[in-house]
């Protein structure tokens, strides 16, 4: 008996897992990217960093006094993910300081296991410290987990952040349309400046 994969298993797989974005792309409600001319890509991306600090802000209200007090902060409103044993994620987003966009950045990472499905999810990274901010800046392409930790925002039953996460350097937000998703690992996320 061959141990070489099913043609048609992979066949199907390839498909599905193309399908998958395609029909994220067309239906999420988190919002997506359009190509178009760079300008016009950096409005959408800017409104849809704007829905989702809004939306971060109502599902925890503690989280406006993070960002507030924040060196910088890194939205992607649409990362796409799909997978069928072997998957994948893609987002893009703007780094906001003192408010202001001052630049843009793309998010990928892949994963295997034997999971099917596709979804979308936005990701705030918070940079809470000048060092943290910097390191992530002046990087080439930042990696999370491996160029630094990212603590995942752990939410308590009356909405309020766990005061070990609110000290951490980095403090991270997951959202899918349904809220603040919990349990959600972002290691091996990889972040890079986006070029348009």
């Amino acid at each position: 008996m061959s141990n070489l994969p099913n043609p048609f298993l992979l066949k199907s797989a390839t498909a599905f897992l193309a399908m998958s974005f395609m029909l994220l792309t067309a239906c999420t409600t988190t919002g997506t990217q359009r190509q178009g001319d760079p300008e016009s890509q950096r409005r959408e991306i800017d409104a849809g960093v704007d829905a989702t600090l809004a939306r971060l802000h109502k599902a925890v209200p503690e989280s406006r006094t993070l960002t507030a007090r924040a060196e910088g902060v890194l939205v992607f409103p649409a990362v796409l993910s799909a997978s069928f044993v072997v998957g994948g994620q893609h987002g893009n987003g703007a780094l906001r300081v003192g408010g202001k966009t001052i630049d843009y950045y793309t998010t990928t990472a892949g994963s295997i296991g034997f999971q099917a499905g596709a979804q979308s999810r936005a990701i705030v990274l918070i940079f809470m410290t000048t060092d943290s901010l910097n390191q992530f800046r002046q990087s080439e392409g930042w990696t999370i987990g491996a160029d630094a930790t990212v603590a995942v925002a752990e939410i308590g039953a009356t909405g309020s952040i766990d005061t070990n996460t609110m000290k951490q350097p980095v403090v991270g937000f997951v959202m899918s349309n349904a809220g603040i998703m919990a349990g959600v690992s972002l290691q091996g996320a990889k972040i890079y400046r986006k070029k348009f």
